[in-house]
């Protein structure tokens, strides 16, 4: 994976968006306890999911755009906020070196954590979309949440879902560093609604200074697959973590997709 020379994370905290913060995410099999950890997903398993019927269509453009959540979908305080500000946002605590020394089998672990890193920042948790893809951001106080609805026909986005539920395990615990700053990141699985082709939820606690003051962020990342197309949603922040916000975006969000995947207008958002 290139090196970038310096890089900023996405911004969950409006009041540290000048400062240095860390977002990270934890993981989930299907079903799973919320924090409990997740065990590798097996060969077998990993071809019954790819084995699930799944729509056909092709998702356009417009298709992706249509079957994006609504603030209706996730209740609470939620605020839409323009699109290039969602693509624009950016904190960071993900600046700095994972520390090697935390893994038993230290660098293909460190990479894993690595990568985690990488793809939170690049928005690509499943990798780069190989088709239609579309974001939306809300915002709710101190938190944010970033949802994402995209087309993989010509990648595979189960291959991305099986690596996730093997995070909680690889990357339980371990520290990054950034200059005289060390952050202590742990990666746990939550559980998800019973919907799609496959799923798997990850919650990262990050804690550590940043710019000299202690902070402790949660984010909760949610990825679910439909055919070859997925919806994932990263939210969180310092007031504590946003799970049934995820969570009712996950099931919402979901439905919208096979709506639009099956040729139909999504139902009206829930009041």
């Amino acid at each position: 994976m290139t090196r970038r020379p310096s890089r900023l994370v996405r911004v969950l905290s409006p009041a540290l968006a000048a400062s240095t913060l860390l977002a990270t995410a934890a993981c989930s099999d299907d079903g799973g306890t919320d924090g409990a950890r997740v065990p590798g997903v097996t060969a077998s398993q990993a071809a019954a999911q790819r084995q699930t019927p799944s729509p056909t269509a092709t998702l356009s453009t417009d298709g992706a755009r249509t079957a994006l959540i609504t603030e209706a979908d996730i209740e609470d305080d939620w605020t839409q906020v323009k699109d290039t500000e969602a693509k624009s946002w950016h904190d960071s605590l993900l600046i700095g070196t994972v520390d090697v020394s935390d893994f038993l089998t230290a660098k293909a672990q460190a990479a894993d954590c690595r990568r985690l890193l990488d793809s939170l920042f690049d928005d690509d948790l499943l990798g780069r979309p190989s088709g239609a893809s579309e974001l939306r951001g809300f915002q709710q106080g101190d938190s944010r949440l970033l949802y994402q609805v995209a087309s993989y026909d010509r990648t595979d986005p189960q291959d991305s879902l099986t690596w996730m539920a093997t995070l909680p395990e690889k990357c339980d615990q371990f520290t990054v560093t950034d200059g005289k700053e060390q952050r202590t990141v742990q990666v746990i699985g939550i559980s998800l609604p019973k919907v799609g082709d496959a799923r798997q939820g990850l919650r990262v606690t990050v804690r550590g200074s940043t710019g000299g003051d202690e902070a402790t962020l949660t984010l909760d990342v949610a990825a679910v697959r439909v055919g070859n197309d997925a919806i994932t949603v990263t939210a969180g922040g310092l007031d504590g973590d946003e799970n049934d916000s995820v969570q009712q975006a996950v099931q919402q969000g979901t439905q919208r997709l096979k709506d639009v995947l099956a040729g139909k207008s999504p139902a009206a958002s829930p009041q």
